[in-house]
């Protein structure tokens, strides 16, 4: 697998219908909601990527604003501890749930807050356990710690640490909050992420300094 995403998406309830809609994305709201988020620093609008690549390099953001829904994408996002997500982003919308994968580690990670407040926080990987396991599970989950989702053939029974693999659980967990994944076995039903765009910004801490 070689899908990374590290993301937040700020919504005013069902992120996923929202995607859904299609509706035309608002540049106005958000450059504004990227300002207000990231306060400090020269940001330069230079392109549009898409919901397929939400893992941007350290300098950029990518972000979008659509009806009822907001994602931004940045290293912030891409945490071992989503519970240690500064409160200006878990608190930034009515529901904020952080998404976050790196397939050269088969990481997962992802949390749920509601009105600020943590519902559910996991962090994973084979090479380091469990970091972090918070709240109650949602039921995507379960089938995978039921043992629905094997991650080893029977004969290796014993062999991986958890009874699935964490980036099938990530995309799983793209699949029910926000309708798409971006890889596996995809369901033509489900939303086609490189049709959502995204605003890309070039990012820099600005001077503290002045000429005069």
């Amino acid at each position: 697998m070689g899908a990374k995403t590290w993301m937040l998406v700020l919504s005013d309830n069902d992120a996923r219908s929202a995607f859904a809609a299609k509706a035309p994305l608002n540049k106005l709201e958000t450059d504004r909601q990227v300002r207000a988020l990231f306060p400090g620093e020269v940001l330069e609008l230079i392109g549009e990527g898409s919901l397929s690549y939400t893992c941007p390099p350290d300098n950029e953001i990518h972000a979008a604003c659509y009806p009822g829904v907001t994602l931004i994408a940045a290293k912030e996002f891409g945490i071992d501890y989503p519970s240690r997500l500064a409160q200006r982003f878990s608190s930034a919308g009515s529901i904020a749930t952080l998404h976050a994968m790196h397939s050269a580690v088969d990481w997962f990670a992802y949390a749920v807050w509601k009105d600020g407040v943590l519902l559910r926080s996991l962090s994973l990987s084979p090479d380091s356990g469990i970091l972090e396991d918070i709240g109650q599970r949602m039921a995507f989950e379960e089938p995978y710690w039921s043992g629905g989702h094997s991650a080893v053939d029977d004969e290796e029974d014993g062999a991986y640490p958890f009874p699935f693999h964490p980036l099938e659980l990530g995309e799983a967990a793209l699949n029910d909050l926000f309708g798409y994944q971006l890889e596996g076995v995809l369901d033509a039903a489900l939303l086609d992420p490189d049709s959502i765009p995204l605003l890309c910004y070039r990012r820099s801490r600005s001077a503290w300094w002045k000429f005069w």
